[in-house]
């Protein structure tokens, strides 16, 4: 029998989408809009829709508000859920300890007719095991789904150290997790998760200036994504984990990365696609190959025209327009293009209406750094230094500053004195 309950969340939650003739991905985005623009997952709506997974109810306000149902109508449906699931199982066990009888007793004449004797418990402790297996952790499973939508969104105007301090207990309970059984299916969605969880962690270091840290999580993020068999976050992994090698001075190894995740991502548009093509530009316009970075603008642009909603929302999973101009942005300023540089900076601030300290940051660094490619060293330092001083202490290190350090070592004279004190204040 299946494990659907006929009154239960799942089909109150696809009748109504049904109903109102809208998709999941578009049903997805209308529970995006009611959180502020907080990413949601329409692979969560699915989980919830098939019942593979039971909303916490940390989601049930929420569903009831897009839904146009009350609080107490949801947690009802879910409890009519949980029950369904509960009466399956026990269908499930008393029909394998009728097959149990049955095979004891063959056992039994086998047992007589050869002389064998058998082992007493053994059909009861598989079946113990089984129904472990089955029921493993269902509420911590949800739960770091959960957590995962939560800390996907970004850093939302909070200093990568604090949002790295809210996943500590999360980290936590995800080892422990992953240590226990679970059945196959189970298992492939807690990889997945964990791939997700532990990339975040990688890209908080990363940001943080924490190199080495930041490459043994995308390591151990890659490896659950292989586990999980979704290709998709591999690709999202590798093309994130490339611009740890390109921020800090390995150009040729971000390539390397990038265009492995391109081969990852196949031809289907998504945000792994597009950032890798992003990547690749910069790469190779830090290494100087100019046309080989402009063939990769032109991809990566191809690529953020074609994406849908789900791709290019405002998260670290999606590619939004404003991450595409700051990646641009990048790589023509290394290309010393700076008229196209300060088209793509003005794109993203345009763009950039959440608080984004880092984001915005390195705009102004960009910028900074093209008056130095213009000729005018004086004006580039009073800008980053400007930048510098009207930074929070708790950005002042990892990408931001490794941007700062880039331009004070490329200018001379008093220019590079001014800017080398402001770094060291």
């Amino acid at each position: 029998m299946g494990m659907m309950a006929p009154d239960g969340i799942g089909a109150m939650l696809r009748g109504i989408r049904e109903s109102a003739g809208l998709t999941r991905d578009e049903q997805a985005l209308a529970l995006q809009e009611a959180q502020g623009g907080q990413w949601f997952d329409p692979e969560n709506l699915k989980r919830w829709e098939t019942e593979r997974r039971l909303p916490t109810p940390v989601w049930h306000e929420l569903l009831a508000e897009v839904y146009g149902r009350s609080v107490e109508e949801i947690v009802r449906a879910v409890a009519a859920s949980r029950r369904y699931r509960r009466s399956q199982r026990r269908t499930g066990v008393e029909g394998e300890e009728d097959a149990a009888v049955k095979r004891r007793q063959f056992l039994g004449v086998a047992a007589g007719a050869t002389g064998a004797v058998a082992l007493p418990g053994i059909a009861e402790a598989r079946q113990g095991i089984n129904a472990g297996l089955s029921n493993a952790d269902t509420g911590d499973l949800d739960y770091l789904q959960g957590a995962f939508e939560r800390h996907r969104g970004g850093y939302r105007g909070r200093p990568p150290g604090a949002v790295l301090a809210q996943m500590r207990n999360d980290l936590d309970l995800l080892r422990d997790v992953l240590s226990r059984p679970h059945r196959a299916s189970a298992r492939a969605d807690l990889a997945r998760t964990a791939a997700g969880i532990t990339g975040l962690v990688a890209i908080i270091q990363h940001d943080r200036g924490d190199q080495r840290d930041s490459l043994g999580w995308f390591a151990t993020a890659e490896q659950a994504a292989r586990e999980s068999g979704d290709r998709h976050m591999l690709a999202w992994s590798l093309a994130r984990h490339a611009m740890v090698p390109l921020n800090y001075g390995a150009p040729n190894a971000a390539a390397e990365l990038a265009i492995r995740a391109r081969a990852e991502a196949g031809r289907t548009p998504t945000a792994a696609a597009a950032l890798a093509a992003a990547v690749t530009a910069r790469a190779l316009a830090s290494t100087g190959d100019h046309k080989g970075a402009l063939r990769a603008v032109a991809d990566a642009r191809s690529i953020a025209e074609r994406l849908d909603a789900a791709q290019g929302a405002d998260t670290w999973f999606g590619y939004p327009l404003q991450k595409h101009h700051v990646h641009l942005s990048q790589a023509f300023t290394l290309m010393g293009r700076t008229r196209e540089a300060h088209a793509e900076q003005e794109a993203a601030l345009f763009l950039t209406r959440s608080p984004s300290v880092m984001t915005r940051a390195l705009l102004a660094m960009d910028a900074a750094t093209c008056l130095k490619v213009d000729g005018d060293d004086s004006a580039a330092a009073d800008a980053a230094a400007d930048v510098w001083q009207r930074l929070p202490s708790a950005y002042r290190d990892g990408l931001i500053r490794s941007r700062a350090d880039a331009l004070h070592q490329s200018l001379v004279g008093s220019a590079h004195s001014r800017l080398g004190d402001a770094l060291a204040s």
